[in-house]
């Protein structure tokens, strides 16, 4: 059976405000993509709104009232950035499938004839977190790599807490004390891991890792089964 994997890639990943660092990190996950493709696996890729999604929901938001709204305004940024993603990537020859799924359904399809998979959000009130669980329960992965901005999943948010306390394993239940479960963020708001996917993973008994996708080596170990300083989530 074919290897899948699945990684939800936070949209500040892309940081757009750093161009050198940028550039070095697509190089990398350019390579990445290479390594995984010569080793037969196939990977989906959901990739997050950032910047885009932020500026766009603060733009509208003082004149669209409903929530559904603003989500979609960050699903097209999610789609946006996916294909800058997937153009990079088929800009080398990789086997990317050459549409942005707008579904799980859809992205598990493509993944029976394509080695990469590259997609963004799918529906309001479900980041891509949820979407990334979502893929990899309908591809049957074992395990969803959450790549944030952040090292760890942390007690409370390091950014404002000096005391925080990181975790390098935990299980499911463990995550829902922290993150919640099952209830949507507001739009542009962001946590470690979305409680609506930190349910959807409790609900298929799915394994997660939480690392810090700035560096891509840390991606690369979690993806070929290696100790990876970050935080697995175990059902």
């Amino acid at each position: 059976m074919t290897t899948r994997h699945v990684v939800a890639l936070g949209g500040s990943l892309l940081r757009p405000e750093e161009a050198e660092q940028r550039i070095e990190w697509f190089g990398r996950l350019r390579q990445l993509a290479v390594h995984m493709e010569g080793n037969g696996r196939h990977l989906g890729l959901v990739v997050g709104g950032g910047l885009p999604a932020r500026e766009g929901i603060t733009l509208a938001q003082a004149l669209v009232s409903e929530t559904h709204r603003l989500d979609e305004i960050g699903i097209a940024a999610t789609r946006l950035n996916a294909t800058v993603i997937q153009q990079i990537l088929l800009d080398i020859g990789c086997d990317v499938a050459p549409i942005i799924a707008t579904t799980t359904s859809e992205a598990a399809a493509l993944m029976d004839v394509h080695h990469i998979v590259v997609m963004g959000g799918t529906t309001p009130g479900h980041t891509t977190d949820a979407v990334a669980v979502a893929l990899a329960r309908d591809t049957g992965a074992s395990h969803c790599v959450i790549a944030t901005n952040v090292s760890h999943v942390f007690d409370k948010d390091p950014r404002h807490h000096e005391d925080a306390v990181s975790f390098t394993s935990m299980t499911i239940d463990e995550l829902a004390e922290i993150t919640g479960i099952d209830e949507p963020l507001a739009p542009g708001a962001s946590a470690v891991i979305d409680p609506v996917a930190v349910g959807w993973a409790k609900a298929c008994d799915l394994r997660l890792a939480v690392l810090d996708g700035r560096d891509l080596n840390l991606l690369e170990k979690a993806l070929d089964g290696q100790p990876f300083d970050g935080t697995l989530i175990v059902p």
